[in-house]
C-alpha cells in the first residue's frame, strides 16, 4: 500500500473507514470484523491481548474455536486496511497514520473544548465544538452490534449528548439573536432526554423568555414543578425558583 496521509474512522451511525481519502469500510467482511477494528481503535494506546479480544467479540459465549476464528478475522482486517495498520501477533494494536480522525474521540475532545468555553462564557468559541460533539453523540455506535464494552461506550456517548446539548443551548443563548430558536430546541431535546435534569428546564425557560415567550417559559416551570412533586416529592432548585420569580415580576 502506498504512503497514507491520514485516516478517518466513523463508528457512530454508518461505519466508515477512509485511508488516504479512499473508503475501505465496505471491505470489512462482517459485523465482528467491524467490532474488532472498533475495539482496537478505541484501545490503541496499548496492545491488546488476544484473550481480551475474544471476550470483546463473544463475551461469555465464545465459539469452541474462538482463537482460530479471531485469527481469521485479524487476517481479513489486514487485507482490508493493510498489514501496517494492524501490528502484533500475541497482542494486537492498531496504528493509525496522522492526521487521524476517530469520531468518538473527536466528540470527547470537542465536548471538553465546549465546556471550557462555556465556563469562560466564551459563547462563540463554544458554539461549534458543542455542535460537533452533538453531531456524533446523536448517532448510535455500531448499531448492528451488541456487547458489554459497546454498551459502556454507548452510555458514555449518551452522557456526551446531554452535556453537548447543555453547552450548545448555553452558547446559543449567549450569542442571542438568530440563535435563540436553536437554544430553545436544544434545551427541549435535553428536557425530553433527561426530564429530571433541572439545568435543561432552566435553559428552556431562559431560551423561551429570551425569545419573547414568557408565558411559555412560565408553563415550562409549571411542568417541572409538577414533575418533581410527583416523581420525587421535591421542589425546583432555589436558582430555578428565583428565575421563576423574575419572570413573574
Amino acid at each position: 500500500m502506498h504512503d497514507m496521509v491520514g485516516v478517518q474512522v466513523q463508528l457512530c451511525g454508518t461505519f466508515v473507514v477512509e485511508l488516504d481519502g479512499h473508503s475501505v469500510g465496505q471491505d470489512f467482511p462482517s459485523r465482528q470484523a467491524r467490532m474488532l477494528f472498533a475495539y482496537l481503535v478505541l484501545h490503541r494506546d496499548h496492545p491488546v491481548p488476544r484473550d481480551v479480544l475474544i471476550d470483546a467479540l463473544w463475551g461469555d459465549s465464545p465459539p469452541p474455536a474462538a482463537a482460530g476464528a479471531l485469527t481469521v478475522l485479524i487476517s481479513k482486517l489486514r487485507t482490508a486496511v493493510g498489514a501496517e495498520l494492524i501490528r502484533g501477533r500475541t497482542e494486537l494494536a492498531v496504528v493509525l497514520p496522522e492526521p487521524a480522525y476517530v469520531d468518538v474521540e473527536h466528540a470527547l475532545a470537542a465536548l471538553h473544548t465546549a465546556e471550557s468555553a462555556v465556563a469562560a462564557q466564551q459563547w462563540n468559541r463554544a458554539w461549534y465544538p458543542a455542535l460537533a460533539a452533538l453531531f456524533v453523540a446523536r448517532r448510535t455506535m455500531l448499531p448492528e452490534a451488541s456487547s458489554e464494552w459497546l454498551d459502556g461506550w454507548r452510555r458514555r456517548l449518551a452522557d456526551v449528548r446531554l452535556r453537548a446539548l447543555e453547552c450548545y443551548a448555553n452558547a446559543c443563548l449567549g450569542i442571542g439573536g438568530a440563535e435563540l430558536p436553536a437554544a430553545a430546541r436544544s434545551a427541549q431535546e435535553l428536557v425530553e432526554l433527561a426530564p429530571l435534569r433541572e439545568t435543561g428546564h432552566l435553559l428552556l425557560m431562559r431560551a423561551l423568555a429570551a425569545g419573547g415567550n414568557s408565558a411559555e417559559a412560565l408553563a415550562a416551570y409549571e411542568r417541572l414543578r409538577v414533575l418533581l412533586r410527583d416523581e420525587l416529592g421535591t421542589l425546583p432548585t432555589p436558582t430555578i425558583q428565583a428565575y421563576h420569580r423574575e419572570l413573574l415580576a
